[in-house]
């Protein structure tokens, strides 16, 4: 399989696995938008890793197979493309990537998928499609526009230039640079971390920034409001809050 889904103590690693570059074919799209979801449902599923191993992330899609499509093949095609990465940036659950080596085209709009970013020290990231004739179509001009900003976004798409590690952390692409050697190590833990926290609420939060983020204040007020409510119906809300006044902040257990 070109991706797959190892789960171990809460934390699910979707790995992508077509060497030697990670092309995103469609074989590949579709895999990860079965797993992504698969993910969404497995309850023992409590946050997720994105990894490419050790020597790259993902360099893009796969331009041969690409070529021999016309207007009309891509028309039918450009939606499931889409649809796969949103599988992926709708698992309302923590979501961090993992990059190591090349994260370009279709790769960079992975790990924008992902809620934070973990980057090699040696990783380089980019848009290069307007070098292709072409503009990101797996949700490259939107998310990356909401992440960096869309005059740092537009500098990125129109040149189709790569940024290294340390550029990517300046402009907020990525959120933490750290050795090649440990670069799933760190985002692993940051996922299990999440793993142990109160499933609903971290799933109320990511809804509500991100529902917020697409829409008008007022909209993103009513959904943090529902949530914040709905919350109180829990048995994490009674937990956190008991746990609070007899143990003090920080000490409560979800699992």
């Amino acid at each position: 399989m070109t991706v797959n889904l190892e789960v171990a103590e809460g934390v699910g690693t979707l790995r992508l696995d077509r060497p030697p570059m990670n092309a995103l074919d469609i074989a590949t799209q579709d895999r990860l938008k079965e797993l992504a979801e698969e993910a969404t449902r497995r309850d023992d599923v409590r946050a997720v890793v994105v990894y490419g191993g050790e020597k790259v992330f993902a360099a893009g899609a796969d331009i041969k197979e690409m070529q021999d499509m016309d207007h009309t093949a891509m028309v039918l095609r450009a939606r499931a493309l889409q649809d796969s990465f949103t599988a992926v940036a709708r698992i309302p659950k923590p979501v961090v990537a993992a990059v190591t080596g090349y994260a370009l085209g279709g790769g960079c709009e992975l790990a924008l998928c992902a809620d934070y970013r973990v980057a090699a020290d040696n990783a380089k990231l980019g848009q290069p499609e307007i070098l292709l004739g072409l503009i990101p179509g797996a949700g490259g001009t939107q998310r990356l526009a909401r992440l960096i900003g869309p005059s740092k976004a537009k500098d990125l798409i129109f040149t189709g230039r790569m940024v290294k590690a340390d550029e990517a952390l300046s402009l907020g692409l990525v959120d933490q640079v750290v050795p090649a050697a440990e670069v799933y190590d760190t985002a692993h833990a940051w996922a299990a971390k999440l793993a142990q926290g109160p499933a609903l609420a971290l799933r109320a939060a990511k809804e509500s920034i991100d529902t917020g983020l697409e829409t008008d204040i007022d909209t993103g007020l009513a959904v943090e409001r529902n949530w914040f409510a709905g919350l109180f119906a829990t048995e994490d809300r009674e937990r956190g809050m008991r746990s609070f006044v007899e143990e003090g902040p920080g000490k409560a257990k979800f699992l």
